[in-house]
């Protein structure tokens, strides 16, 4: 049974699914569309073209869909589209899409934004995705599978992340985060692979053996990077977690690559 509080403002135009429940001073814009077993606890606002998946939950003072900080945007009609069971906590915002990025935002399921984080337009998150405490995206970034982004830390645009990706905290991320990998610094540097989050997802040690080797060769000081991923390529190509690397550092050559220390990657 959908349950609206008398203050709240839900416009007759939109759509609510089944077992709602929006809280006391919530908005709701005549063009959002609210899946079924959605929660907005209380002063949430979501305007815009927007669609939120069923059973995610907004905390107060969540901000979602209104028009993106962009000064080229001139009105023209955009989207946010949040999947499901995420949980949006307190005065985080996501602006929907531009022009110049496809006209959409997009947010998976089972995603976590703590509070204070920030989804820029056109940014493309994929499944559980984690931004603890104040975490900006800016515009156009792309975040992979059950990537972690700090707290306080800031991602450039156009930046990609890659799946099992940790950002530590108060870190500046300029270019893009081979997957598995772990990045902190005012501009971040890779660290090394997540190794932690690998054992809590659950990587048998054989697979956690074989990224470290390819990471050591990747990242050797002999040879360009194309050479040297020929070469894990070729020595590691039944390997899916290690593929993923070379297939997310040759996907796009005018990217650069987020490198470690030069004492770090021997």
């Amino acid at each position: 049974m959908t349950d609206i509080h008398a203050s709240a403002a839900v416009h007759k135009d939109a759509e609510v699914g089944e077992g709602v429940k929006i809280g006391p001073f919530c908005v709701v814009g005549p063009n959002a569309r609210l899946g079924d077993g959605v929660e907005l606890l209380s002063h949430v606002v979501v305007e815009g073209h927007t669609e939120v998946g069923a059973h995610t939950r907004a905390f107060p003072f969540a901000s979602l869909g209104h028009a993106p900080q962009d000064l080229k945007f001139k009105g023209e009609v955009s989207r946010l589209v949040i999947g499901a069971n995420n949980i949006i906590r307190e005065h985080v915002t996501m602006n929907p899409g531009t022009e110049g990025g496809g006209l959409e935002t997009r947010v998976g399921n089972n995603c976590l934004f703590m509070v204070g984080a920030h989804v820029a337009h056109d940014c493309q998150l994929a499944d559980n995705v984690i931004l603890v405490n104040n975490a900006t995206l800016a515009g156009h970034v792309s975040i992979q599978e059950w990537a972690i982004v700090g707290g306080l830390s800031a991602v450039h645009q156009f930046v990609r992340i890659g799946r099992h990706a940790m950002i530590g905290g108060m870190t500046g991320v300029t270019q893009d985060v081979i997957p598995y990998g772990s990045v902190t610094g005012n501009r971040a540097k890779l660290e090394g692979l997540n190794l932690v989050g690998l054992k809590r997802r659950d990587f048998d040690r054989e697979t956690i053996h074989a990224l470290r080797q390819a990471y050591r060769l990747i990242f050797a000081q002999e040879g360009t990077m194309a050479e040297r991923l020929a070469d894990v390529a070729e020595l590691f190509g039944d390997n899916q977690p290690v593929m993923e690397i070379v297939e997310f550092i040759s996907s796009d050559s005018s990217r650069s690559i987020c490198q470690p220390m030069v004492e770090d990657a021997a």
